[in-house]
């Protein structure tokens, strides 16, 4: 009998609570308190892996979490109109502790952003940059030299001429709803708050339309994004900026969290701004992967058109291609290079199915006569090219058949 009561009184304290212990949340206010307006006030949530799920509110270093040894990451959001919390942040705080062992601090000023007047939002973003000044310096003394601070910005809508808190510049010079593209701005910015006048490097995560969230983070972590350099989108589709000759004997550019491997490249080139694009599926993950198509046509009249093209591997799966709105141009015994992006990421393709079009609904189907084909990815380059010679297409009308090596 004794026993039983030391156990119900040892459950009984086991479930007391302390109020005390409640976890520190992101400010959520509303579209009254836009209306009014908001005065600033800054909160700095730490999250690390010892506190996945509930924040630590620090104001110092003086803290149980932070680890000023680690690498730290700061989450700084942007204009609320609505007052509305980010559903997208904690998510990112998840995504970032799962690929390194770090410091997350989400800058929370909630409390000053949230307005119906933009201008009213950007006057306050020198007194954030003080207030991250301050703990910044104190996590820098007696510490080595930092080698970056890595800050996580996010565009409003990706379309605004101005961003708070970036200094009027556009990260992300915009976003075309109709083919995902963007182009990007990698800016060098030198940091007010190290003596030795480090580079800092802000990575710029797009956002646009309505599953902007999903997008942005699953592509800023689960994906390889791959950028090309390029000076104009045009040049960029037909596959004309593929080399990224200008990073050798680094790789073409990684977007996101993986950008800083690329930062002695980007500031070392005499144009401290370079345009970068890349594509997006429309599905989750969101992933794109590409393959260089060499075309050589023998058709004695000049054709314009585009393709759809299907994958299909030995298991039935399929990875279908975006559409390329702008049509290509193909000339007699002409070689044209197309970047085609797919859905899907097949390791074996055991068919390829093809379906030309002019665009044209009314007048006479033509044919596409095609020499040679030739398929390169160019996500994964060691898998040796397919090809496919002496294929006529007939517009609108899907063919298939089985690539042989080249």
């Amino acid at each position: 009998m004794l026993r039983l009561c030391v156990v119900f009184i040892y459950l009984l304290y086991g479930v007391k609570t302390d109020p005390s212990e409640t976890c520190p949340a992101f400010t959520a206010l509303s579209l009254r308190n836009a209306l009014i307006g908001t005065e600033l006030k800054v909160k700095l949530l730490l999250y690390t892996r010892q506190n996945p799920t509930c924040a630590e509110e620090i104001h110092s270093t003086d803290s149980k979490y932070l680890n000023v040894t680690k690498k730290t990451t700061f989450i700084i959001h942007g204009y609320r109109p609505t007052g509305s919390a980010p559903v997208w942040i904690l998510d990112l705080v998840h995504l970032l502790l799962s690929v390194e062992d770090m410091n997350v601090i989400i800058v929370d000023w909630n409390q000053g952003a949230t307005t119906l007047i933009y201008s009213y939002a950007s006057r306050k973003c020198r007194r954030v940059a003080e207030i991250l000044k301050k703990l910044i310096d104190e996590m820098l003394e007696g510490q080595p030299r930092v080698r970056r601070c890595h800050g996580h910005g996010f565009v409003l809508q990706a379309l605004t001429p101005r961003a708070p808190c970036t200094g009027g510049r556009r990260r992300a010079r915009g976003w075309t709803p109709r083919t995902h593209s963007l182009s990007m701005s990698f800016t060098r910015t030198p940091t007010d708050w190290d003596t030795e006048k480090q580079w800092a490097m802000l990575t710029s995560i797009p956002t646009a339309g309505p599953t902007n969230q999903a997008v942005h983070l699953q592509y800023f972590l689960s994906c390889n994004i791959t950028t090309y350099p390029c000076n104009s989108y045009r040049n960029y589709r037909n596959g004309k900026c593929t080399s990224c000759e200008p990073f050798w004997p680094m790789p073409c550019p990684i977007l996101g969290y993986y950008a800083h491997e690329w930062k002695s490249y980007l500031t070392q080139q005499s144009h401290p701004v370079t345009s970068m694009f890349f594509d997006t599926a429309d599905k989750e993950p969101f992933c794109i992967y590409h393959y260089l198509v060499d075309i050589i046509t023998w058709n004695k009249n000049t054709r314009r058109g585009t393709f759809s093209i299907m994958l299909v591997d030995e298991a039935g799966r399929k990875a279908e291609s975006r559409v390329n709105p702008e049509a290509a141009t193909f000339q007699q015994y002409n070689q044209i290079t197309l970047l085609i992006g797919f859905d899907q990421d097949l390791e074996t393709v055991e068919r390829i199915s093809l379906t030309f079009s002019t665009g044209s609904v009314i007048g006479p189907k033509f044919k596409l006569r095609i020499l040679q084909m030739r398929f390169r990815s160019l996500t994964n380059p060691e898998r040796p090219p397919l090809c496919r010679y002496d294929l006529v297409l007939r517009e609108n009308t899907q063919k298939t058949f089985k690539p042989i090596p080249c």
